[in-house]
């Protein structure tokens, strides 16, 4: 319960950062013009329907701890019969009339004193499986969280992309522009002039590409939040993803890495409070071999013998205790002693193979942002080189020292070179995001 306590100011912060988006959890929302990072892992937080499934289950939980801890209060109940005879049926004798009814109430209480360990087994399990449940809602924030930040990059880097490819079919323009000046004042030719307009129409579907790509990314992004369109809006609204891609290096501790996902991955957690229900799984199963003992009380009314009246009712109480000792079962308890050894082993071997994939899980990741960051800087440096190629290729161009195919490679190249860019600062974003969940840190959404 103390990490549900948390949990709740947790999705607060989802709740104020999307509290003039929404007003419940199902219904439809207006497009917002503007959209940030941290308003969509908001919303994300609130309305994701893994989150949202997660929360039920939680839930349901909570319903079964109740049903389990019944077994432990005293159950109590009102008993009570009434039965019309027929007089073919009654048999008056000499002491009174014929017996038309027979009736009878009475409160009953049985209060369990002793199940050979099984009632207070199953509470201990109970109680592990909803911190259990806990740790998964945990877990499934985590991914969401993860799969949302991701995805706001993709768009990001899908944004960029247009970016990218409207600068070249502008420097294109610009080119086919100066190649027909050139032309008319006759020093260029008809060729540079076709060539121009050639490489401006093969620069167009690629801009036209990212702008799909774009668009596709939003709708991801969507999906992901859990956000629905309203109805009788213009559904072809696409909100101004705010923030750029940039690339701030940041370093792991391998060693400190792994001790932290060991430490702190809800995934391994939950692995880890199953192994222990499981556990009291057995004691469970085991109480078939053991005495139960209960204490049961009454408080009754029943008819007289010679009156159907209420008024002449005969009341008092009843208290005895009731006592079942197996002996013999057909060896069902037996079997179920096995069952729930077998479950216990099976999930201490998944904790264990958990834990290997999580170290794995980690060092992949680790490697993964070595290999980002090494690009993302290969980058920065390529696309400095790449521009003052092409300023040099211009310059050379208008001196007369170099071919318009020279202005065009350069261009393509420094085109490239920014793309490059683009996917290296998405990729390096996007795998701090996973080094940062593989070790069992928040999101930063999430800090208080």
């Amino acid at each position: 319960m103390q990490f549900l306590r948390k949990l709740h100011p947790i999705l607060a912060v989802g709740s104020l950062a999307v509290a003039s988006l929404s007003s419940s959890q199902t219904s439809s929302y207006e497009i917002p013009e503007e959209l940030d990072l941290e308003m969509a892992l908001g919303f994300a937080l609130e309305h994701n329907f893994e989150i949202l499934k997660a929360r039920q289950r939680i839930e349901e939980q909570t319903g079964l701890v109740i049903e389990v801890r019944s077994q432990a209060l005293p159950d109590v109940s009102v008993m009570g019969q009434y039965t019309e005879i027929d007089e073919g049926l009654s048999d008056p004798d000499a002491f009174g009339p014929a017996i038309s009814a027979q009736w009878s109430l009475g409160v009953q209480a049985r209060q369990t004193l002793y199940a050979g360990g099984g009632v207070r087994a199953a509470l201990r399990v109970q109680g592990l499986v909803e911190e259990a449940a806990l740790l998964e809602l945990q877990a499934v924030v985590n991914d969401t969280l993860l799969a949302a930040r991701v995805g706001y990059y993709a768009a990001l880097l899908a944004r960029a992309r247009i970016g990218v490819q409207e600068e070249n079919v502008g420097l294109f323009e610009e080119l086919l522009e100066n190649a027909k000046n050139r032309y008319e004042v006759g020093s260029g030719s008809r060729f540079e002039v076709l060539r121009a307009e050639v490489s401006l129409a093969n620069a167009r579907p690629a801009l036209i590409q990212a702008q799909n790509d774009y668009r596709i990314a939003v709708e991801e992004l969507r999906q992901t939040l859990g956000f629905f369109v309203m109805e009788g809006v213009n559904k072809r609204k696409v909100p101004q993803l705010l923030g750029e891609l940039r690339y701030a290096p940041l370093s792991f501790d391998l060693e400190s890495a792994l001790e932290s996902a060991l430490a702190n991955r809800p995934e391994l957690q939950r692995l880890a409070k199953v192994e222990e229900a499981r556990r009291e799984g057995v004691a469970i199963a085991r109480s078939g071999y053991r005495p139960k003992v209960a204490l049961v009380g009454s408080y009754q009314f029943n008819k007289p013998s010679d009156s159907s009246s209420f008024d002449d009712a005969l009341e008092g109480w009843t208290a005895g205790l009731e006592v079942s000792v197996p002996l013999f079962d057909g060896r069902r308890t037996r079997g179920q002693v096995l069952q729930a050894k077998s479950q216990f082993e099976q999930a201490r071997l998944e904790s264990s193979q958990s834990t290997l994939a999580v170290e794995v899980e980690v060092r992949r990741a680790l490697s993964e942002m070595q290999a980002a960051g090494e690009l993302a800087e290969a980058s920065i440096q390529v696309v400095g080189q790449a521009e003052e190629a092409l300023n040099l290729a211009d310059i050379r161009y208008e001196a007369g020292d170099a071919t318009q195919l020279d202005v065009l490679q350069a261009r393509v190249s420094l085109t490239e070179a920014r793309l490059n860019q683009a996917e290296a600062f998405y990729r390096y974003n996007a795998a701090v995001a996973q080094v940062r969940r593989s070790i069992g840190l928040s999101d930063p959404v999430m800090a208080p």
